[in-house]
C-alpha cells in the first residue's frame, strides 16, 4: 500500500506557543483516519499543513506527486451570489476537463447531495445546506485525499448521516477533524490523537474510535506506571550520590552518567503526564428530593399556523436526564424556552416545583459582554475569589479548573476561542446550585477530553437535566429517555438513538409512496417542474443500470450455489442460500420497476418543458 504523505519532524509555532514538535507518522492510500486533539493542539493547523496550505517551521511533508488533495474547512467561503449549480460548476473551472465530463460531475453531485433545485443561490440556503454544498463541493472535485476540518458542524441529524454515507461509499483516502465520537466511531478504519502527553507527540491505532480508547487509557496508564518506576529508581540513585561515592571510578562514572539519563527521562515522562489536565467541571445540585421537579402536560407550540410539537407530556424527577433530539427548525430551543417558561405554549402547561432552582446553558452566549475580562466573567462579585459551594477559590485556582492560564485573565473575552467562551458558561452554571440544568447544545466547540469530563459531570448531577444536542455518543451515554421531535406528528420517546434512526428510517419509508403519487400530479407551475424529475432522480436513473447488472450477477451466483453439492448436501445452508436468491430476485425485479418509473417522470418532466 503507498504511503501518500510523510510527515518527518515538523514543528509549528504562533510566538510562545507551540502547537507540536518533531511530529512523524505517515499516511498510506485508503486509510480513513478521524484526528481528535484538544482544542488549540494544532489539528486544523495539521490540516493546512498536509494540504500545503501553510508551511511547518522545520520538518519535512513529503507528499505523493499526481494525486489531488482536497481540504474542506471549518469556515465555509461561497460567492452567494451563485446558484447551487453555478458553485459546483465553479470549483471545476481550474481542471481540464471536457464539457461532458464537468456536465457529468455536476448532475452527480446534485444527486448525491439531494440539492433539488439548483437555481436556489447560496444566499438563500441556511447555515445547514451551505455546509452540505461545501462538502458536496469537495466531492465534486473527486480528491484522492480529501482532509475535512469539523465537518458536521452545523449539520443536523439528517445532514450527519447523510455525510456519514458519503464518506462510507467514497472510493478516496481521508482525515476527518472532528468531536462528534459516533461520526468517528461509524466512518473513520483508523485514529489518531495528538497531543503533548504521547512520545512524538502522536498516537494512532488501527481501528474504530471505541478501540482507541481502550488503547488510549492503556497508554497513558502505562506512562503513569512509568513515571512511578522510574521515580522509585531515581530516589534509590538520589540516596547513593548523596551518599557519594569514595573514588571517581570508571564504575562510579559510569553510574554518575545513567543517574543522569535516568533524571532527564523521568522528567520528559512528568512533562508528558501533566499535559492530560482535563477541565473540572461539578454541577452543584441543591439536595431537593421533590419526586416531581417538573411536570409537562400537552405541551404545543406553533409558529405562523405551522405546528412545532403538540400533546407533549411528562414528568422528571432527581438523577433523571431527558434528551431532546431533532432536526434544524424542529423547535428543541423553542421546546427549552418554553420549559424556562419564557414564552407560553400555544396549549398545555408546564409546572415547576415550588422554589424550583434552574440554571440554563444557553447555544448562542450573547450574554457575554466580549469587552469584558476573562477574571470578571470568571469571577463577576469581583475579588480574588469565588464562592463554590460555600467555600472560596481563588480566581486563578478556578480558571485552571477550566484550562485557563494565568495570564488569559485579563485578556478580552471577545479574543477567546467557541471552546474557550463555552467553559466560560460551564463555570457560571457550576457557581449556581439548582434542581433542573437546562443544556442547550453544550457540546459545541469542546474537545473530546472536555466532552468525557461534562459526561461524568451530568451522571453525577443529583438533579435533572434536560439536555438538547446532536452529539449521539453523549446522548446515548447520559439520557435515560430521547424525545425526538419531528415537525410531523406527536412526538415520541424513545430509549436510545439507535431506536431513533430505526424510527427515522420507517418513517421515511412509509412516507416514499407518497411523495411518488405527488410527483404524478399534473405539471404545475415552474418551481414544481423541476421537483417532478429532480436531480436526485436524474442521478438514480444514470446509475440504475449498474445496479440491475450486479442485481443479476448476484441472482446468476446464487443459482450457480443452489446446485452446488456441498449445499444441497446441507440443509440449513441450502435454505439460507436459496432465500438469499429470492431475495436478489426480488432485488432485481424492483430495480426494473424503479428504473420504468423513473424514465416516466423524465418523459413527464420532458414534456412538462
Amino acid at each position: 500500500m503507498s504511503v501518500l504523505f510523510s510527515l518527518k519532524n515538523i514543528e509549528k509555532a504562533y510566538g510562545d506557543d507551540t502547537l507540536f514538535s518533531e511530529l512523524s507518522f505517515d499516511f498510506k492510500n485508503g486509510e480513513q483516519v478521524g484526528l481528535i486533539g484538544m482544542n488549540g493542539s494544532g489539528k486544523s493547523t495539521l490540516l493546512k499543513i498536509i494540504a500545503g496550505l501553510s508551511l511547518p517551521d522545520d520538518g519535512e511533508v513529503v507528499t505523493l506527486s499526481g494525486h489531488r488533495i482536497v481540504y474542506l474547512a471549518q469556515e465555509d467561503k461561497f460567492d452567494l451570489e451563485l446558484t447551487v449549480e453555478e458553485t459546483l460548476y465553479h470549483c471545476l473551472a481550474d481542471q481540464t476537463l471536457d464539457d461532458k465530463e464537468r456536465h457529468r460531475r455536476v448532475n452527480q453531485s446534485l444527486g448525491k447531495g439531494n440539492f433539488e433545485d439548483p437555481s436556489v443561490t447560496v444566499a438563500e440556503l441556511s447555515g445547514g445546506w451551505r455546509k452540505r454544498l461545501a462538502i458536496t463541493r469537495a466531492f465534486c472535485l473527486e480528491p484522492d485525499l480529501l482532509l475535512l476540518d469539523e465537518p458536521t458542524n452545523h449539520l443536523d441529524i439528517a445532514g450527519i448521516l447523510w455525510l456519514e454515507q458519503m464518506l462510507l461509499s467514497a472510493r478516496f483516502s481521508f482525515v476527518a477533524v472532528s468531536h462528534d465520537r459516533a461520526f468517528l466511531e461509524n466512518v473513520c478504519s483508523h485514529t489518531m490523537e495528538i497531543a503533548r502527553y504521547y512520545q512524538g507527540g502522536v498516537f494512532k491505532i488501527q481501528g474504530n474510535y471505541r478501540k482507541f480508547e481502550q488503547e488510549r487509557d492503556k497508554y497513558l496508564e502505562a506512562q503513569a506506571k512509568k513515571q512511578s518506576s522510574l521515580a522509585s529508581k531515581m530516589r534509590r540513585e538520589d540516596q547513593w550520590l548523596r551518599q557519594g561515592p569514595k573514588a571517581r571510578t570508571t564504575k562510579a562514572k559510569y553510574r554518575l552518567d545513567q543517574a543522569e539519563e535516568l533524571r532527564k527521562e523521568l522528567s520528559e515522562v512528568k512533562a508528558r503526564n501533566r499535559q492530560t489536565a482535563r477541565m473540572d467541571i461539578d454541577f452543584s445540585g441543591t439536595g431537593r428530593q421533590t419526586r416531581k421537579l417538573l411536570r409537562v402536560h400537552n405541551l404545543t407550540k406553533g409558529f405562523k399556523g405551522n405546528t412545532l410539537f403538540s400533546n407533549i407530556t411528562f414528568e422528571l424527577g432527581p438523577g433523571f436526564c431527558l434528551g431532546i433530539v431533532g432536526d434544524n427548525g424542529s423547535g428543541k430551543s423553542t421546546f427549552l424556552s418554553l420549559i424556562e417558561q419564557g414564552m407560553a405554549p400555544d396549549q398545555g402547561t408546564v409546572k415547576w416545583a415550588e422554589n424550583l432552582k434552574i440554571a440554563v446553558y444557553h447555544q448562542e452566549r450573547t450574554h457575554l459582554d466580549p469587552e469584558m475580562t476573562l477574571r470578571d466573567a470568571l469571577n463577576p462579585a469581583g475579588g480574588d475569589s469565588v464562592n463554590y459551594k460555600g467555600r472560596p477559590i481563588h480566581v486563578v485556582s478556578w480558571a485552571k479548573r477550566f484550562l485557563f492560564m494565568p495570564d488569559q485573565l485579563d485578556m478580552p473575552v471577545g479574543r477567546l476561542s467557541g471552546g474557550e467562551k463555552a467553559r466560560i458558561v460551564l463555570a457560571e452554571i457550576m457557581r449556581q446550585p439548582c434542581d433542573l440544568l437546562l443544556l442547550d447544545e453544550p457540546t459545541n466547540d469542546l474537545d473530546i477530553l472536555s466532552l468525557e469530563v461534562l459526561e461524568t459531570s451530568i451522571k453525577e448531577f443529583e438533579g435533572a437535566v434536560i439536555i438538547v444536542s446532536h452529539d449521539r455518543y453523549l446522548m446515548d451515554r447520559v439520557c435515560h429517555r430521547m424525545l425526538y421531535l419531528d415537525n410531523t406528528e406527536t412526538p415520541k420517546f424513545y430509549k436510545d438513538f439507535a431506536q431513533i434512526l430505526k424510527a427515522r428510517a420507517a418513517r421515511e419509508k412509509a412516507r416514499q409512496p407518497v411523495a411518488e403519487k405527488s410527483n404524478k400530479q399534473p405539471a404545475k407551475p415552474a418551481p414544481a417542474k423541476r421537483r417532478l424529475f429532480s436531480f436526485k432522480d436524474k442521478y438514480e436513473l444514470e446509475n440504475i443500470e449498474e445496479k440491475i447488472l450486479d442485481a443479476e450477477q448476484q441472482v446468476e451466483d446464487f443459482s450457480e450455489q443452489v446446485q452446488h453439492p456441498d449445499v444441497i448436501q446441507d440443509p440449513a445452508l441450502l435454505a439460507d442460500t436459496c432465500e438469499r436468491l429470492e431475495q436478489a430476485q426480488s432485488l432485481v425485479q424492483s430495480l426494473y420497476t424503479r428504473w420504468e418509473e423513473l424514465e416516466e417522470k423524465k418523459a413527464a418532466a420532458d414534456k412538462a418543458d
